[in-house]
C-alpha cells in the first residue's frame, strides 16, 4: 500500500512542460487561482480535480486544462462562455506578467497558457542552483521497502533477474529521488525441496556421478556450476557471505548437511558479485530459513487457524482462500498431508507480516510473471491475521520475460547455467551500461526482446550509444570552449532565442515531473525515453546553431545552455544506473 499519489491514483501534478512550474513553486498557486476564480464566479459548484497539461497542438500554447468542460455541464452552461468567465477573472485577479504571455479559449472550452521567454529561462538558473539535485524533492518522512531479485540459491542469475534488478534497482533510485527512505531487501529461499535437490546435486558430482546418469538424481541440477561447487567443495574452501559469515566446506562427500550449507553460501556469493558487477547493492538480506528457526512461520499459521480461517481435509490444512475476497478461485492447501511441511506461499505470508512488524508499512514486490499465482494467496493470508494490513499490501509488480536475439537468432544458453542465459553472460556480451538501459526501456509487464547486436552498434538506432554520445559531445564542447564555469555561468540567457534553443529548454523543465510520474506510476522505461528525447533535441539544437560562435556572449549563452543540458543528462543517467562518459 502507497499514498494516494501512486500507482496511476493521479493528482494534480503538471506535465511535461508544465514541470516548469514546480520548479518556479508556481504551480500550487496557479492551481489555486484557478479554484477559487471558479469559486467566486460558480460558489455553489463542487470543483473536481484541476488538470494541467501540454496541448496537443502547439499554436495553442504551453499549458491547458480543461476545467471549464468538466463543470460546464452540471451548470448547464456553454463551456466556452464558462471558460471565457475564468480565463478573464483569471486575468484580473493573477499576476501573469513573469510567468505567462497571454491567455487564451479554445473551442470546445480549453483554456490555454502561452509561457513567458522568463519563465522557459529560468529553468537554467535551477539547474545551476540544484546541480546534482535537480530532479530530487524533500525528504517527505515515509520509508518504503522494496524487495526485488530474491532469487532461489540454486542456480546462477539469469537474464530475467537482470531485468527485474534493474527494474527494481531504477525504482529505488526514483522513490530516493522523490523523497522516500527507501530500504533495497534481498529474500533468500534457502530452505525446501529445491535447495536438499542443489545439495544432492553437488554431492553426486562429488563423486563422480555425471549429469546423463541414472544414479543422477532425479530432477537435479545439471549446469557446469554444480560441478565448480563440486570441485570447490571437495578442495575444502571457505565462502564469505553477504553478511560477513565464512561458511567452510569439510571436504565430506557424506555430509549432506555441510555440502547443503557450503552450496548455498557458494550461490548466495556468486549472486551477490553478479549483482554488484551491475551495479546492485542490497541494504539487507532475509533468510526464508530464519522465518523457521525463530518460530515464525508456525506463529503465523497458529495466527490463522486460531481466526478461524482454516480447515482440515485429507489429513491437510486448507486456508479458506476464497472467503478472504483476493480472488483466489480455491482454497488452498497451507500444510500438506504427507510428511506435514508447509506449502511455498505460507513462508512468504509470515516473511510479509515481518516486513509489517518492522514498520514497513509501504512495501513494492518486483518479482517474474511466474509468480501471478501467488499473489492472491499471501494477500489472503494476510488478510487472515486480521491485523488490519491493508489489501493492497505488498504492491506487485510482475515483469515478462526476456529473449536475447543475437544476429537474428535467439540465444537460449549459456555455457555454465547449461539450460538459459546467464546475468553475467549478458553483461559480458554488451556491457554494464547497455544491459540496464536496454532492461528498464519497456513496461516491466511487456514482453521484451533484447537485440545484442543493436546494445553493441555504434549508431543513432543504438538509444544508449545516443543519449551517451550527446553527454560527450557536450563535454568536448566546453573542453574546446577553453572557458571556466563560473565564465559560462556568467552568460546572458535572455540570448538565447531560436526554435531549436526553447525546445530544448522546455525538455530540461521537464525532468522533475518525468521524476515524479517515473516513480509514480513505477515505470522506470519513462526516464530511457526522456534521456532519448532530450539527446534527440540536444542532437537538433547542436546541429542547428553555432555554439562556438564569433560573438562571445552568444556563445556564452550556447555554452550555459549546454552545460545545463549536461547536468540533466548525467542525472537522469545516474536514476538509471548508467554512466555519463566524458569521452567517446
Amino acid at each position: 500500500m502507497l499514498p494516494k499519489f501512486s500507482f496511476g491514483k493521479k493528482i494534480v501534478y503538471l506535465n511535461s512542460v508544465c514541470g516548469l512550474f514546480m520548479l518556479i513553486k508556481q504551480k500550487k498557486e496557479l492551481e489555486n487561482s484557478i479554484r477559487n476564480v471558479i469559486s467566486n464566479l460558480f460558489p455553489n459548484i463542487e470543483i473536481p480535480p484541476i488538470f494541467l497539461e501540454r496541448p496537443k497542438i502547439k499554436m495553442h500554447g504551453d499549458i491547458s486544462t480543461n476545467i471549464a468542460m468538466q463543470i460546464a455541464k452540471s451548470l448547464k452552461i456553454n463551456p466556452l462562455i464558462v471558460a471565457n468567465d475564468i480565463r478573464n477573472l483569471l486575468i484580473s485577479n493573477y499576476q501573469f506578467n513573469s510567468s505567462f504571455e497571454k491567455i487564451e479559449v479554445a473551442k470546445p472550452g480549453f483554456i490555454n497558457f502561452q509561457l513567458s521567454l522568463t519563465a522557459k529561462l529560468l529553468v537554467i538558473n535551477l539547474i545551476e542552483e540544484e546541480n546534482f539535485s535537480y530532479g530530487y524533492f524533500p525528504k517527505i518522512g515515509k520509508k518504503i521497502l522494496i524487495e526485488f531479485v530474491s532469487a532461489n540459491p540454486t542456480g546462477p542469475l539469469h537474464v530475467g533477474h537482470a531485468r527485474q534488478a534493474a527494474i527494481g534497482d531504477t525504482i529505488c533510485n526514483l522513490y530516493k529521488a522523490i523523497g522516500w527512505d527507501v530500504t533495497k531487501e534481498f529474500y533468500f529461499n534457502d530452505s525446501g525441496n529445491q535447495i536438499y535437490k542443489l545439495a544432492k546435486s553437488v554431492q553426486a558430482r562429488a563423486k563422480g556421478i555425471m549429469p546423463d546418469s541414472d544414479d543422477y538424481p532425479l530432477d537435479g541440477y545439471k549446469g557446469n556450476y554444480i560441478n565448480d561447487i563440486a570441485i570447490d567443495f571437495m578442495n575444502k574452501k571457505t565462502i564469505e557471505i553477504n553478511n560477513g559469515s565464512i561458511v567452510s566446506s569439510t571436504g565430506n562427500i557424506e555430509d549432506l548437511n555441510n555440502i547443503q550449507e557450503f552450496s548455498v553460501a557458494y550461490m548466495r556469493h556468486e549472486q551477490d558479485q553478479d549483482l554488484k558487477n551491475f551495479g546492485i547493492i542490497f541494504d539487507n538480506y532475509y533468510m526464508e530459513s530464519d522465518l523457521y528457526s525463530v518460530g515464525y512461520v508456525e506463529k503465523t499459521v497458529q495466527t490463522i487457524i486460531k481466526n478461524g480461517y482454516t480447515y482440515e481435509l485429507d489429513g491437510a490444512l486448507w486456508l479458506k482462500t476464497t472467503q478472504l475476497g483476493t480472488g483466489d478461485d480455491k482454497d488452498r492447501v497451507m500444510r500438506k498431508s504427507q510428511g506435514g511441511g508447509y506449502t511455498y506461499f505460507v513462508p512468504d505470508v509470515a516473511y510479509h507480516q515481518n516486513k509489517w512488524d518492522r514498520g514497513f508499512q509501504y512495501a513494492i514486490n518486483i518479482q517474474g510473471s511466474d509468480h501471478y499465482g501467488t499473489v492472491a494467496r499471501v494477500k489472503a493470508g494476510l488478510k487472515a491475521l486480521n491485523r488490519k494490513i491493508p489489501s493492497e499490501y505488498p504492491f506487485y509488480i510482475l515483469h515478462k520475460m526476456v529473449k536475447v536475439l543475437q544476429n537474428g537468432q535467439e540465444l537460449k544458453v549459456s555455457k555454465r547455467a547449461g539450460n538459459y542465459v546467464t546475468m553475467n553472460h549478458l553483461i559480458n556480451l554488451v556491457g554494464h551500461d547497455a544491459a540496464r538501459y536496454f532492461l528498464v526501456q519497456r513496461k516491466a509487464d511487456t514482453e521484451f526482446v533484447f537485440d545484442i547486436n543493436l546494445a553493441l552498434s555504434k549508431s543513432d538506432e543504438n538509444p544508449v550509444y545516443y543519449i551517451q554520445y550527446a553527454y560527450a559531445r557536450i563535454c568536448s564542447l566546453i573542453n574546446k570552449s577553453n572557458i571556466s564555469n563560473e565564465k559560462i555561468k556568467s552568460g546572458d540567457i535572455y540570448l538565447l532565442s531560436t526554435p531549436s534553443e526553447f525546445l530544448l529548454l522546455q525538455r530540461l523543465s521537464e525532468f522533475q515531473q518525468i521524476v515524479m510520474q517515473a516513480a509514480e506510476d513505477l515505470s522506470p522505461h519513462k526516464i530511457t525515453s526522456w534521456l532519448r528525447n532530450c539527446a534527440s533535441d540536444f542532437h537538433v539544437w547542436y546541429n542547428s546553431e553555432k555554439i562556438l560562435d564569433d560573438n562571445e556572449s552568444l556563445m556564452l549563452a550556447r555554452l550555459r545552455l549546454a552545460q545545463a543540458a549536461k547536468q540533466v543528462l548525467f542525472n537522469g543517467l545516474s536514476l538509471i544506473g548508467v554512466s555519463a562518459p566524458e569521452k567517446m
